[in-house]
């Protein structure tokens, strides 16, 4: 019996541990929704930002990428807002910054802001800089892929039946409400992630205790 678990152990335990490495760096990047948007819009981004150490997060700054036109960003209590700019008076970064404890570990917290996209279709790269109180700073600025890749929307050429003259309060409302639901959904995703690491766990083990008879 004492040999069996000791197969067991030596098949599970680095299995489980894999997973749960998985799950933990796929859902700690900082992103940027949505990952598709029309050419022209007004569209309501939302920065999402988890912690992925055992510090709280104090600050993250955002590069605005070419062609996009930061317009008003929406408060959040506990953090102030400032923006570096161009000559011409267009954003170039934004930086939301904790008054107080900022993103506890296990936690994240969102920020949202409209923009307006440009005209030309094109991949938005959202280069993000996550600082910790310890001091460290996460670049988000690789390539997909990478182990600290940056968000990236989809700049998509609008069709006939996008209307751009539409003001700039109603696209903040249809966007704001289509984002939400984004939201929801990844939210959902994330919750579910702990009870299809438990199965895939107990599948392993299932499968490992059946192998592990049939060799005795």
């Amino acid at each position: 019996m004492k040999k069996i678990m000791l197969k067991l152990s030596k098949i599970i335990i680095p299995a489980v541990i894999s997973l749960f490495f998985f799950s933990s760096a796929a859902s700690a990047h900082v992103t940027v929704t949505p990952k598709t948007s029309a050419t022209g819009a007004w569209e309501t981004y939302t920065l999402k930002v988890p912690v992925e150490k055992d510090v709280a997060t104090t600050k993250v700054t955002v590069k605005v990428p070419d062609g996009v036109e930061i317009m008003s960003y929406q408060p959040v209590p506990g953090w102030v807002y400032s923006a570096e700019k161009e000559a011409n008076g267009k954003v170039k970064t934004f930086t939301f910054e904790a008054t107080g404890e900022g993103i506890q570990a296990g936690q994240f917290q969102q920020f949202v802001f409209v923009a307006k996209n440009p005209e030309k279709a094109t991949k938005a790269a959202w280069d993000a800089f996550q600082y910790y109180k310890d001091g460290s700073i996460v670049e988000w600025t690789g390539d997909e892929g990478s182990d600290s890749p940056h968000a990236i929307t989809d700049i998509v050429t609008a069709t006939s039946t996008d209307h751009h003259d539409t003001t700039v309060t109603e696209h903040a409302e249809k966007t704001d409400n289509a984002q939400t639901n984004e939201a929801e959904k990844e939210d959902e995703t994330s919750n579910s992630l702990p009870l299809i690491i438990s199965c895939a766990a107990a599948l392993l083990s299932l499968a490992a205790l059946i192998l592990a008879f049939r060799k005795k």
